[in-house]
């Protein structure tokens, strides 16, 4: 009699496949490993075809494979390939989470954190991709509700957002640290105004894009090497350093105005958004701008209100 048409026992289906006898027992409970009949003392017995199944079985486990996702491969619900490429995106996220967990690890190795500190960063770095994205959904809802989606302000706005969605595969603990930050300053209220606030006036003039009336690069210069000097804004040689940014005669309504349109996209929280995503993306640092534009802000407003004596 040819052996492999005979059914089997669950301790011949053992030995054959390597597989405990209680975990055939239990996979043939739930109905992975059916029997295909019972002997006179209501023993189960298995059909030959069932070494094959067992084996899939135990291989799908060993890649950690859920017991539901078996069954619908075995009722042919689902393809071995479909299984293989849910579970290697799934593996792919999990190994992340590792990495990032091994970031925030030894950024707390080489620094002494206050306790409270270390838990925030500890949740905000571990969080899954889904919840980073709710974030960034959440910021751009809030920032763009109501607005015209091709509106220069809301392309603005998707591009911080999509700026930073993951961090790397293998993060520094710089970046590690720049995504903490970074989260808490987008879960922030007051910053998603702020945001808001430059979308909403980038839309008012969205035809042409603004032709400032003075070089940016000169100002950016002349204003450091004021604060570098301690120049006062409001002092007589700042005046002086104006006349040569812009044009003398400017009216002070006009001065002004300039002063209200730059101070609108002048905020230390936004470009601190852009270190931020720069560190994130491994982008070289940049220095801070902001502060030379808020001394030419203010010297913009000092206008005639300098005192006299400051007055050439």
């Amino acid at each position: 009699m040819d052996d492999s048409t005979e059914p089997l026992t669950i301790g011949q289906l053992s030995k054959r496949t390597k597989v405990p006898v209680r975990t055939i027992r239990f996979w043939s409970d739930i109905g992975l490993i059916p029997p295909s009949a019972r002997s006179a003392g209501g023993y189960r017995l298995y059909a030959p075809e069932a070494v094959a199944r067992l084996e899939l079985v135990a291989t799908l486990r060993d890649l950690g494979i859920d017991l539901p996702t078996v069954q619908r491969v075995l009722s042919d619900r689902a393809t071995v390939a479909e299984v293989a490429r849910t579970h290697v995106a799934a593996l792919d996220a999990e190994i992340r989470i590792l990495r990032i967990r091994r970031a925030v690890l030894r950024s707390m190795a080489e620094r002494d954190n206050p306790p409270e500190e270390m838990r925030t960063m500890h949740k905000l770095a571990r969080l899954s991709t889904q919840e980073r994205q709710r974030i960034v959904g959440a910021f751009i809802g809030e920032v763009c509700d109501g607005a015209d989606p091709e509106s220069f302000g809301a392309r603005i706005a998707h591009t911080m957002a999509q700026s930073v969605v993951e961090l790397p595969d293998d993060p520094t603990t710089q970046q590690v640290d720049a995504w903490v930050e970074l989260t808490e300053l987008m879960s922030d209220p007051g910053f998603r105004q702020r945001v808001r606030q430059m979308m909403v006036a980038a839309a008012e003039n969205p035809a042409e894009p603004w032709q400032p009336p003075f070089d940016p690069q000169m100002v950016l210069e002349r204003a450091c090497e004021a604060l570098d000097s301690g120049v006062a804004p409001e002092s007589e040689r700042a005046g002086a350093i104006l006349d040569g940014l812009i044009d003398p005669d400017m009216p002070v309504d006009e001065r002004v105005r300039l002063a209200d349109e730059l101070e609108t996209f002048t905020d230390r929280s936004v470009e601190r958004y852009w270190q931020l995503a720069g560190m994130i993306n491994g982008r070289p640092p940049f220095p801070s701008k902001v502060p030379a534009f808020e001394w030419f802000i203010a010297a913009l407003r000092a206008g005639d209100h300098r005192a006299p004596a400051d007055r050439p």
